[in-house]
């Protein structure tokens, strides 16, 4: 039998198709230790090797199909998967933040630990995507950031337009803690004047901001006619205040000298298939 889904894991609560198969790990469920405790699926953050291939298999295990791994850079360029690709992460990995695919059974997944993670369908559930979005990778360049490139390859696997797709946005860094410059926020609005009401000044600090990372990557989903479910910026979903059940880079590299990932899956199963996860 395989392990079942670890009731800490956050299954999104959102109206997909009942092919379309998504879930969000937590710290809950692994063998890691010491900064990494818990379910740690980074292989670069300094965890050993031999916890990290069994965390990976207990994710594998549960959801009954191997997630494709990316090479995370911040940017914004995003693979299609098909069962011809790598399962795994490693010298040779994609770089990429974000994949898509149409195929049942390929998993696209991205690792979080503080950057926001996109979970992407179409109303009719013939594609999927996940996108990893920090804030450079939001940003992009001239309006085209990695929520954009991926929402148009979702779109394009799907036959549909944009505003035909749902999401669902799971934790990340919180409102009250993403302490940004003023060159982030200056980018920002540059690029979309709206882009202003996700920034608060920082009381007595000059020249720093606090940002809405998931409030910043709602405004890019709204702009594309993508209606968006799951984080809506309270502590619940804050990765740095949730020190129990997330793993968060800002907060245990400051304390531990640094920290382990989460991930965030979404496959399609069969045309049939009416199971959930």
């Amino acid at each position: 039998m395989p392990p079942p889904i670890d009731a800490d894991w956050l299954r999104p609560a959102w109206p997909a198709p009942a092919r379309v198969h998504a879930l969000f790990t937590s710290r809950a469920g692994g063998v890691s230790q010491g900064r990494h405790a818990g379910l740690n699926l980074g292989t670069h953050v300094g965890d050993a090797p031999r916890a990290v291939a069994a965390n990976r298999a207990r994710l594998a295990g549960a959801i009954g199909r191997t997630p494709v791994f990316l090479e995370q850079v911040h940017g914004t360029d995003v693979v299609v998967l098909d069962r011809a690709f790598p399962s795994e992460a490693g010298p040779a990995a994609i770089e990429a933040d974000a994949s898509a695919t149409r195929e049942a059974g390929c998993v696209c997944t991205v690792m979080v630990a503080d950057c926001l993670p996109v979970l992407l369908t179409d109303r009719q559930g013939r594609a999927v995507g996940a996108a990893h979005a920090g804030w450079r990778g939001l940003l992009g360049r001239q309006g085209q950031g990695v929520l954009e490139r991926t929402a148009a390859q979702v779109a394009d696997l799907a036959g549909c337009a944009p505003a035909g797709l749902l999401s669902w946005l799971g934790p990340c860094i919180g409102p009250r803690e993403f302490e940004v410059g003023d060159d982030v926020r200056q980018a920002f609005v540059d690029a979309n004047a709206e882009a202003a009401a996700c920034f608060t000044a920082v009381r007595g600090t000059p020249g720093k901001w606090l940002a809405d990372l998931q409030g910043l990557a709602r405004q890019r989903l709204a702009a594309l006619g993508i209606a968006a479910w799951g984080n809506d910026g309270g502590d619940a979903w804050c990765t740095v205040r949730q020190a129990s059940r997330f793993f968060s880079h800002r907060r245990d590299s400051v304390r531990l000298g640094g920290s382990g990932r989460m991930a965030a899956c979404i496959w399609l199963g069969a045309a049939t298939d009416g199971r959930g996860v």
